[in-house]
């Protein structure tokens, strides 16, 4: 006799044919991100954008990056939830020019981290060259090009507004060269490789 259902032992990744993916390209002052489900269909795009207003608030500056942590979680809580993601990607911020960079690119890659762990999504790192060697042929490439070279791939809604469309197209580049690398997205066989 034929068993008609199978178990989640049978299929240990059954979740990921109705999983959605938030790729990210993490920031402190314009996180992009984008939803995107298993057959590569952009759901929803976004920019979290931060200031510093620790002068204007008078308050020290370490309560107020707090304070911003707390909007971006906000926003990226509120994401996954009404768009029940299940997969992270992002960009691993990397190099910076000054002690304070440093700290918010050590925020921003904690922010995701936390986020995967608290909620057990797995979660996969991506260089920005990779991203663009992937997307364009080359390791670096102006944000236009970036935008440009998505439009032609991905059905996205551009806001005209340039920070916004940038940080979007580069979380898009991000889900982009996952398609391919991703050992987690190759176990769906709906998705289409590149």
């Amino acid at each position: 006799m034929k068993r008609q259902n199978k178990t989640e032992f049978e299929e240990p990744f059954h979740f990921l044919h109705h999983a959605r993916i938030i790729a990210n390209n993490p920031s402190f002052t314009a996180w992009g991100w984008v939803v995107v489900d298993m057959q590569g269909n952009v759901i929803d795009t976004g920019c979290i954008k931060t200031e510093s207003e620790h002068k204007k608030r008078r308050i020290r500056k370490g309560d107020d990056t707090t304070r911003r942590i707390s909007e971006i979680n906000e926003i990226l809580k509120r994401v996954i939830y009404e768009n029940n993601v299940q997969i992270i990607l992002a960009e691993l911020p990397h190099g910076s020019q000054n002690a304070s960079a440093a700290v918010t690119q050590g925020v921003v890659t904690g922010i995701l981290q936390t986020i995967a762990d608290w909620k057990g999504f797995p979660i996969d790192w991506y260089s920005e060259q990779d991203a663009k060697k992937h997307l364009l042929g080359k390791k670096s490439a102006t944000k236009q090009e970036t935008i440009d070279t998505i439009g032609k791939f991905y059905d996205i809604k551009w806001t005209g507004v340039k920070y916004k469309d940038e940080a979007v197209a580069d979380a898009m580049a991000i889900y982009h060269v996952a398609r391919s690398q991703s050992s987690l997205l190759k176990l769906n066989p709906e998705l289409g490789q590149d």
